[in-house]
């Protein structure tokens, strides 16, 4: 018997046709309207199509993903079901599987997909990564790899993957260590396993803190928009630092008045590659702010450090424990 997979469409770029009356590109198509532009697609496996969304990528908001974490859950926990796959818009994509991979906890693969390209372009990709992105969830070599990103028949885990440009069909990348595999034809090879697969995080929560804002350094930056975030009732901070997780002296006293209100605040750079560390002492640096009571985010991008940080505090976690999730 072929498998059985559970596939989430939830729009993007891979849902996308040509819309004349608004001169661009807009979600249009159906999961069933897709998986029947992909020829030979039912050899490979059976579908549950759950038609979850019909939404660009930055329609898709941290509820509507804890959403999608709750469907895709109930689906996994059914015996017949051997994964799921989720097609996403892709300027939301990393995030959006991130989320997936930090709260569901199952061996089942889990495989988000989607296209830079839409339907009425010649080039359009969303065929051949969507039948890729199925041969990877039904192979047992995927089992136990966390959610997986498929694109461009590259295996991408996803809390490495990065959207690296702004629409090239290679544009998800791990910054750091690379793919984790890729297909070849119809051939899954695995050539690794994510960094942290032995000891993957979980973090068990029904609930998201949505008030965690993201505050990005630049030279000559001040404290104002960390003031405002305060004042304006934030949950959580992730500052996105320079280098190795360094900020200005300006934007230091705002910081300080965060870490006192009992707010966690998470240090990332906005540096493409590389961990945040307490490697510098001088005025600023990674050291001072660890004094102060701010966490290093690890090698986090912001954007995911935030994810994380919301589903923590949304589980209830003091920011000792937070702490420990990001420097552990």
């Amino acid at each position: 018997m072929k498998p059985r997979l559970a596939a989430f469409f939830t729009g993007g770029t891979i849902s996308m046709r040509f819309d004349p009356a608004t001169g661009g590109a807009v979600p249009a198509l159906s999961g069933e309207e897709i998986i029947a532009q992909v020829p030979g697609l039912d050899v490979i496996a059976d579908f549950d199509v759950i038609n979850f969304g019909r939404w660009p990528g930055p329609h898709v908001t941290p509820s509507r993903m804890m959403e999608l974490a709750r469907a895709v859950r109930e689906k996994l926990a059914d015996e017949s079901v051997a994964g799921a796959v989720v097609t996403h818009g892709t300027d939301t994509l990393e995030e959006t599987a991130y989320l997936l991979d930090l709260v569901l906890n199952d061996e089942k693969p889990v495989v988000f997909v989607g296209a830079m390209r839409n339907s009425s372009e010649l080039s359009w990709d969303g065929p051949g990564n969507l039948r890729s992105a199925v041969r990877v969830a039904v192979d047992p070599q995927a089992r136990g790899l966390g959610v997986i990103v498929a694109m461009n028949d590259q295996l991408i885990a996803a809390a490495e993957a990065t959207k690296t440009h702004t629409e090239s069909t290679d544009t998800f990348q791990s910054r750091d260590f690379g793919p984790l595999g890729f297909v070849d034809k119809d051939r899954v090879i695995v050539t690794r396993r994510p960094v942290q697969s032995e000891g993957r995080e979980h973090i068990v929560t029904d609930r998201i803190e949505e008030r965690v804002d993201m505050i990005k350094m630049a030279a000559g930056a001040d404290g104002r928009f960390i003031n405002f975030a305060i004042d304006d009732g934030a949950r959580g901070l992730v500052i996105e630092g320079l280098g190795r997780g360094n900020v200005t002296v300006a934007a230091l006293p705002a910081i300080g008045r965060a870490v006192e209100a009992g707010l966690p605040v998470v240090i990332s750079s906005r540096c493409p590659r590389g961990r945040v560390l307490d490697t510098y002492a001088y005025e600023g640096a990674g050291r001072q702010l660890r004094k102060m009571g701010a966490i290093l985010g690890g090698m986090l991008p912001s954007h995911k450090a935030r994810i994380k940080l919301m589903l923590e505090l949304g589980a209830g976690w003091d920011v000792e424990q937070i702490r420990k999730s990001f420097e552990g």
